[in-house]
């Protein structure tokens, strides 16, 4: 994820940094339950001391990932309304050229979260991979988990405006 551009809403943009300050100020009472455990005895078969310790490794690896999300984020910068499928577009696509099985989503950061009814697929996503970069009217195929080839066509894609 090193040096990736993403994009975010301005709304998600201040959920995650909230949620690292959040972070940040608990780094001290993780620090002092391993220090109450680390107190209790023998540290191999103290259960209590081990659980702080992972809990303190998730907590600084989310630390981590978010500040990395945060300063490689372009927030709440509009892409251009050219029908080019890029992050922060809200696209519409066909599948397998059938216009009645169609979906909408905004193509954005899993951190993003839903907006309403419209759900947020990464650009890291096997379909975000395949139509990024695609025109309106343009058809692209990519891989399923099973194997099979979908095929999905673009049928508009617009800049989110929230």
């Amino acid at each position: 994820m090193t040096g990736t551009v993403t994009w975010l809403t301005q709304e998600a943009h201040d959920r995650l940094q909230g949620e690292l300050d959040q972070l940040v100020a608990h780094r001290p009472v993780i620090a002092a339950e391993i220090n109450a455990r680390r107190e209790e005895g023998d540290l191999k078969e103290n259960g209590g001391y081990h659980a702080a310790r992972d809990e303190q490794a998730k907590q600084e690896s989310r630390i981590r990932q978010i500040q990395e999300l945060l300063r490689n984020a372009q927030v709440g910068v509009a892409p251009a309304d050219d029908g080019v499928v890029e992050q922060g577009m809200v696209v519409t696509v066909a599948y397998d050229g059938d216009d009645d099985d169609q979906e909408t989503f905004l193509l954005g950061s899993r951190e993003e979260g839903a907006h309403g009814n419209l759900p947020v697929y990464s650009p890291q996503s096997p379909l975000g991979q395949a139509i990024i970069g695609s025109s309106r009217g343009e058809s692209r195929e990519y891989a399923l988990p099973n194997g099979k080839i979908q095929k999905v066509a673009v049928l508009e894609a617009k800049p989110f405006t929230g």
